[in-house]
């Protein structure tokens, strides 16, 4: 059985997953704001694709800050990867299989964006900010039901 090291949340560690949660909810009502109807838009815009680049790759990373701030509090072996840290929440009961994978597959994206930024296919982009921009919410709905238990939790 896994617990928190520390039973006891401090508001102040509530306070900074809270704050991360607004940044995301920022990043992604961004993306919503500047995705154009077409992917045909988004190739021949480089302004939006900087823009919403940037804000995918900062709700990605915000999403890996939230998971590894709450792994640090659990008693359990340490993520050796950015996907790592969101799949310690899972075997925690804290997200979901289909929100880890969705995360994990987010981080992919993330470093495609950072490290390789010319192979980007901005078709796929598109298809992430029409399609799959609920993950984030997602997430942030799990994270909040967490935090909202209030309960230490446990792994088997």
């Amino acid at each position: 059985m896994i617990m928190r090291k520390q039973l006891q949340r401090f508001s102040h560690e509530d306070q900074v997953l809270l704050s991360k949660l607004t940044s995301l909810k920022r990043c992604v009502d961004r993306i919503r704001s500047k995705t154009p109807a077409t992917p045909a838009e988004l190739q021949g815009d480089m302004d939006l694709q900087d823009i919403i680049s940037l804000n995918l790759q900062r709700a990605v990373q915000i999403c890996v800050d939230i998971a590894s701030h709450i792994v640090a509090d659990l008693d359990v072996r340490p993520p050796m990867t950015m996907a790592e840290s969101f799949e310690r929440l899972r075997e925690c009961g804290i997200l979901s299989d289909h929100v880890c994978t969705r995360m994990k597959k987010s981080v992919g994206f993330r470093n495609i964006a950072v490290h390789d930024y010319f192979s980007i296919d901005w078709n796929i982009v598109h298809t992430v900010c029409t399609n799959h921009l609920d993950d984030f919410s997602t997430f942030a709905r799990e994270i909040m039901h967490w935090m909202q238990a209030g309960t230490p939790d446990s792994c088997e």
